[in-house]
C-alpha cells in the first residue's frame, strides 16, 4: 500500500475496516423523549467550555431510539444538553451521551467529538406511559416518564428546535497524551421532518453513578416534555473556536 493509498483510504479507524461508512447519516423514524428541568446554575455553568455561555440553569435529559440509521443499524442513546448561545447564536451545548452500538460511538467521538460512551439506553410504552432508561452497566442511572400522547405540540416549533444547531467539544489526544485536537464543533440537522409530536406530564429521576455522573445535574423542577417521530440527516460539522490555535 502506497503513501497515496493511506491518504485516500484514511477517513476513520481502522484503515483496513472502518468502524462505520462516509457520511452524511440518514435517521428513518427517529423517536425523542426529551424532558427539560431545571437545576443548579452553578454547577451547569462550570461545564460550559468557554468562549460558550450558559443562557439558562435548566437542562434537556433526551431518550433517542434510532431504528433505522445510515452505518450505524439500530440502536437507542441518551444524554444531557444545555442551552447556551455562541457569539449570541443560541444552541445546545452536549454535555453527555450513552447508547449501545459501538459504530456511532466511535464514528461521533472522531467525527464530530460527541462524548458518547457505552450504556444501556431504552425508550418505549409502557401501557399508558413513555418510558425512557439508562442502565451504565448492571445499574439503573436515569428514568424518564411522559404521559403517552396526551396532547398534541406544535410540529413547527419542534422543527425549530431540532434545527437549532449543537456544539461540542473535540479532543483528539497526541501519542504523548497532551492533545493533538482542542475544538468547538458546530453541526445543523437537515432534511428535518417531524412526522408526530406531543407533550404530557413528565417526571425524571437519577440516580448518582461515580462514572455516569447524570445525577451531578439534579433535577430541580421539571419544565416540559415532549415526544417526537421525525426524520433527520446528521451532517458533517464545522470548526468555530480551536483552543490550541
Amino acid at each position: 500500500m502506497t503513501e497515496e493509498d493511506v491518504r485516500q483510504k484514511a477517513f476513520a479507524m481502522p484503515l483496513a475496516h472502518p468502524a462505520y461508512p462516509r457520511g452524511p447519516y440518514r435517521f428513518i423514524n427517529r423517536e425523542y423523549l426529551i424532558i427539560t428541568y431545571r437545576s443548579d446554575p452553578e454547577r451547569l455553568d462550570g461545564l460550559v467550555p468557554r468562549p460558550l455561555q450558559l443562557e439558562a440553569p435548566v437542562v434537556r435529559f433526551e431518550f433517542m431510539r434510532m431504528p433505522d440509521a445510515t452505518g450505524f443499524g439500530d440502536y437507542t442513546e441518551t444524554g444531557q444538553v444545555l442551552p447556551v448561545t455562541f457569539k449570541g447564536e443560541k444552541g445546545g451545548y452536549q454535555l453527555a451521551m450513552y447508547l449501545d452500538d459501538h459504530p456511532p460511538i466511535a464514528g461521533g467521538r472522531e467525527l464530530w467529538g460527541f462524548p458518547k460512551v457505552l450504556g444501556t439506553p431504552r425508550l418505549g410504552v409502557d401501557q399508558d406511559t413513555l418510558v425512557g432508561t439508562l442502565d451504565y452497566g448492571r445499574l439503573r442511572v436515569a428514568t424518564g416518564t411522559m404521559g403517552y400522547k396526551h396532547r398534541p405540540f406544535d410540529p413547527a416549533q419542534a422543527e425549530a428546535a431540532l434545527r437549532e444547531p449543537t456544539f461540542l467539544l473535540k479532543i483528539i489526544p497526541h501519542v504523548d497524551g497532551t492533545p493533538r485536537i482542542c475544538e468547538l464543533v458546530r453541526y445543523t440537522l437537515e432534511e428535518v421532518t417531524v412526522k408526530g409530536a406531543w407533550t404530557a406530564p413528565a417526571a425524571l429521576e437519577l440516580f448518582h453513578h461515580a462514572l455516569a455522573p447524570v445525577a451531578e445535574l439534579p433535577v430541580r423542577e421539571v419544565l416540559s416534555a415532549v415526544h417526537l417521530l421525525t426524520d433527520v440527516t446528521l451532517p458533517l460539522g464545522t470548526v468555530v473556536h480551536d483552543y490550541l490555535a
